[in-house]
Order: structure tokens, then sequence, then C-alpha cells
């Protein structure tokens, strides 16, 4: 598309010629979002409308190409085949081959936007990329600064880190183009069991409403402008207290339960993400069950969505769903996935989306069917006046990003962003800071000289740097073991489920046999990483000193073990003393375990 711009009456008018031509005529730039807003609009056709309400994955080529390719790495089909079938402009990232590779990609991509009939740009957002993990909703951290998870922020309560964390984080999101962060993740980890723990800041609302805002406002700025990432908070109104911590990504869940009657509880870190100011919610898949008059996930839930976001707290916000609500994915030979429509099963696709957006959601993720919402708008089941209240809200916060006024990045600078030693020590000393000493039996730690260590689950080379490791406990002066937190896998074909950590939270027989039998052979450190409340009061005891970590790679865990960085995290969740305790917690309430192993705040130093 060329600009052409003219004067009329000292009046600036941007005109643009189209692929087919004719000219489009386009706001004065210098008009108010408002106004552009409303200009825009009424230029598109609904097609073009009902392209903006839903934003999928996209493939990112090896080369950075645009192109689809029969053979690509990635997720999802490439962004201009969604751009032209169905005039989306919404997209989001999965793996990526590099940073580099996505800047090229990017901008190739709003080239070809600006050839579309009306020219407007792509927005793409992604999932966290920034904490050195293994939990399956972080992405690959590539080239960006690997920082603790969530939990090990909260376990630090530190404002000011973590404002410092987001505003790295959005230079290198800008960097490559994105500009709407799916995150932060604000759900409480009151359910022990839940495999989303490790996206969340930990039990205690309060701890997450402080912390919120200076995420937000790191990724965000004071306003919305074109040095802002758009932060999209999730999952409202709370996912924690799923039943038996079964996550309604899939069909075997059994709803949200509130035993403890304490729903506004979980609601304290949203009225704080909504002071804020959040540019988007995301709802969570789950089902409140008997909270509101109909038993159906948040996204189809109008008592959730209108009358408790949009009318109580006012929000004008975009809302998009989680993903893949609408439509079933099929994941391989007999394999089905099914469209997370719980409670609302029984309808048909077009069904779906008209009771989302009658229940005042705005934007459908994981999606690419808008002429779902062309066909209920032709048969008169849904007005057009409706799609455009959603579409205004996407609209408006395209200009509020600026990416009307200059979607594009400078690939020349992705290297120079990229490659700053002060971002990724940062992040490494978060790592470091975040650990919790949760036992210090005759202050063992910080470990002096250099011992002969026997390691288990750490890289030998980089041991090495520390102390002389040996082959066997019987060499050691002390050995030092790294482990997760168990979880049970469950009995089910889809590969996508069975990487949630779901299930008991303990050692089983043989697996806990073998590692009490090496503590009971030499005195041992064990680091344990943290994604959901372990039990493991038998390997406590053992222990010569307990650890727990918070996404951290072998080079932070040994600076700590070592001495040369000091713990600084608390537990941001208890500790249970066993599975029996875990069964008789109430599922929405915090700080509940009976006598725990240790206590939500917990945590020693040196």
């Amino acid at each position: 598309m060329c600009p052409i711009p003219l004067v009329s009456d000292g009046e600036l008018i941007v005109r643009d010629l189209n692929k087919n031509g004719k000219l489009d005529i386009y706001e004065d730039p210098r008009q108010p979002i408002e106004a552009r807003v409303e200009d825009l609009l009424k230029q598109m056709t609904l097609e073009e409308k009902a392209g903006m309400l839903f934003i999928n994955g996209s493939v990112v080529n090896e080369d950075g190409s645009i192109e689809e390719k029969p053979v690509v790495s990635g997720f999802g089909m490439a962004a201009i085949t969604q751009i032209s079938n169905q005039k989306m402009n919404h997209f989001n990232l999965w793996a990526i081959p590099s940073v580099q590779a996505v800047a090229a990609w990017h901008n190739k991509l709003q080239h070809f936007a600006e050839q579309t009939r009306l020219g407007i740009p792509v927005t793409i957002a992604s999932d966290p990329r920034n904490h050195f993990t293994r939990n399956i909703f972080s992405m690959a951290a590539n080239e960006f600064s690997q920082w603790c998870e969530t939990l090990g922020f909260g376990a630090l309560d530190d404002v000011e880190l973590i404002r410092k964390f987001a505003d790295i984080a959005r230079r290198e999101y800008l960097a490559v183009g994105i500009r709407i962060a799916l995150h932060p993740q604000i759900d409480l980890a009151t359910e022990p069991r839940w495999p989303r723990i490790s996206g969340t800041f930990g039990e205690d609302a309060h701890v997450s409403a402080r912390l919120v805002k200076a995420y937000i406002d790191g990724f965000q700025g004071s306003s919305l402008g074109a040095h802002s990432v758009a932060c999209m908070t999730k999952h409202f109104p709370g996912g924690g207290p799923q039943n038996e911590g079964l996550d309604p990504h899939f069909e075997f869940q059994k709803g949200q339960i509130y035993p403890g009657k304490n729903f506004d509880y979980h609601l304290i870190p949203f009225e704080a993400a909504f002071e804020a100011g959040t540019a988007a919610i995301m709802p969570y898949y789950g089902v409140p069950m008997d909270q509101t008059d109909e038993n159906v996930a948040m996204s189809f839930n109008k008592m959730i969505i209108t009358k408790l976001l949009r009318e109580k707290y006012q929000y004008d916000g975009v809302v998009c769903t989680d993903w893949g609500l609408i439509t079933d994915a099929h994941l391989g030979h007999d394999i089905v996935w099914p469209a997370r429509a719980w409670g609302v099963e029984h309808l048909n696709g077009a069904e779906r989306v008209f009771k989302a957006l009658e229940a005042g959601v705005d934007q459908f993720g994981g999606e690419s069917c808008p002429h779902y919402m062309v066909e209920l708008v032709n048969s008169g089941k849904l007005s057009e006046a409706r799609v455009d209240q959603s579409v205004r809200r996407l609209l408006r916060l395209k200009f509020q990003l600026g990416l009307f006024d200059n979607p594009f990045v400078d690939e020349g600078q992705v290297a120079q962003v990229f490659g700053d030693s002060t971002s990724a020590a940062a992040g490494l000393n978060s790592q470091q800071r975040a650990m919790t000493l949760l036992k210090n039996d005759q202050q063992v730690l910080p470990l002096q000289g250099k011992p002969k260590i026997f390691i288990k689950n750490i890289n030998a080379d980089v041991a090495a740097h520390y102390a002389e490791v040996v082959e066997a406990p019987e060499q050691a002066d002390v050995a030092i073991v790294r482990l997760d937190t168990p979880w049970v896998p469950l009995e089910t074909k889809n590969p996508f489920a069975l990487g949630f950590h779901h299930g008991d939270l303990d050692f089983k027989d043989e697996a806990r046999a073998e590692i009490l039998s090496l503590l009971q052979t030499i005195p041992t450190i064990v680091v344990i990483y943290l994604d959901r409340p372990a039990v493991i009061p038998e390997i406590s005891m053992a222990a010569k000193a307990l650890v727990g970590e918070y996404g951290a790679d072998d080079t932070a865990v040994l600076n700590v073990v070592f001495g040369r960085a000091r713990p600084e995290g608390k537990l941001p969740f208890e500790l249970p003393r066993s599975m029996d305790a875990v069964r008789k917690q109430k599922a929405d309430v915090p700080h509940d375990s009976d006598d725990p192993l240790y206590p939500f705040g917990f945590g020693l130093s040196y």
C-alpha cells in the first residue's frame, strides 16, 4: 500500500491505494484514537470484522519467511493463510527458531498486511518466554533472558525486582514485534495438586496483588503507547480452586469448587490488575460450580463476564477466551482433544460463538473460524452492532500500541537487545535469590573450599568449577541432588495432557526408597524444583540441607550451595506434611493445610 498525503483546508487526509487500485480514505492520524477507530470501523466489511475477533497460532519459518511451507517447525498454519482466508490479524507464537528470524518474519508479515484492503496491521502475542522452566506454558527461552518462574517472584515479594523483570522482558518482546503478553497469570495456588501453580505468584492474594501491579507497569508503562507490551491478565476470576487439582484443559476436569465459600478472595489480584490498567483479560476454562445461575465455563458465563467483570468492575478492555473453546483438535490417529466448551458441549460451533459473545467476550483464542460469526449475523441471530462493540476494543488497542503509525521493528537492533549481558545477569540473579533454604543442619551450607562431591541430576562439567566431582557416594564428602516435585501421569492418549503435572505430590515406594538410601549413606544437600507444593517429610528429615527452587539452572543452584549467592526466598505456598492433609484442604482457601511441614512464608538464610 502506498500512502498519498493530501491537504484539504489545512487538514491532513491520508489516502491509500488498495490492491484493487481504489483509494481508501483514512482518518487524520492527529485525531483522537476514538475518532480513528470509528472512521476505520465504518469502512470494514462484516468478514473483516469477524476476522478481527479470532486469534490463533502461527508458524515462524526457520529463515524468517512468511510463506506456507509443507514441512515447518512451530505451531499452527502460516499467518498469511489466515490473513488471506479468514481476514485475521491477531496471532500468537509458540515455538520459534530464533529471535532474529522472528523479527524478520514479523516485518515481512506487516508488509503483507499492508497490502490487504484496509492495511490493518498485525498484532503478535506470546505466552511467557523469560523463565528458566520445564513448565509446558513457558516457551523455550532461546535468546530471551532467563529469570526465575513467577513462583520465584512470589517467594521474593520484591516489587522493584518484578518491575525490572517486566521492563527487560518488554524490551525483548518489542525487539521482535511481540505486542501482547498472554500473561501475567494471577490465579491463586490454593489447591496444591493443580498443574498450573508454577505460573502463579503463589497462594496469597495480597502478595499477588502487589506484584501484578508492578508487573503490568513494567510491561505497559503508565499508559499504553508505542513503548508498551499490552498485558492479557489471566485467568479471571481465578483458576486455582480446581476440584482435585484436575485441570480444565481436559475433559476429565471436575469444575472449580468453593467449599470454603472463598470466591471473592480469588478476585483480589484482579482488582489490583484493573487498578493497574491491564489492557486485556482472559477467563479460564473452568466451571464455577454452583456460583452462578448456570454451571457453564467462564467464557460462556454471562454472570461472570458481563455481571461481574463488565458491570461490577466496569471493565471495558479486551476480553479474550482461553484457547480452543469452539472446535475440537485432532492430534493424531484416534486422538481428539475436545473443545473446552464445558457445560455447553451440546452446542455446535456457531452456537458456542454466540453464547460467548452474549456472555460478553470479545475475542476467541486458538480459533480460526470467523465464518461462524458471519453466519450468525447473516441469519439475524447476532446483530452487527454487537460485533462492532468488540471490534472497537480490538482496534482501539492496536491504535494505542501505535501499530497503525509504525508496526515495524528494527532488525538491526535485535542482536544488541538480546546480547545485553546485564539482562542475562539479572535473570541469573533472580534464579539465585528466589531459592528458599528450608533446612540447614549444623550450618552445612554454604559449602566451603573444594570438597569431593557426588552429584545427581547436575551437569558434571558445571559442577567441576566448584568442587571435585567423584563417581560414587562412598568417595564423596557430600552429595548434591536435584529433584523434581513428583506427579502422576494420567491415563490418556492426549500428548499435551501427559505434559501436565497432575496428581499426588509425594514420592512413592521405590522412588522414595532410592532417594532415602543415598541420604542415609552420605550427608546430602537436596535441591527440589517446586512447581507444586511437594510432600517430602521423610526426605526433609534425612537431608543435611534442603533447598527449594523455582526455575534455576545448575550454575544458579551451585552458586547458592557454595555461597557465591544467598537464598532469599520465602515459601509462596505451604508444603503439606502428607497427601492425606492435601486431600483434606479446601480448594479455595489459602494456608489451610493441617500441620504443614513448612508453612507459608518460611525460609532460612545465611
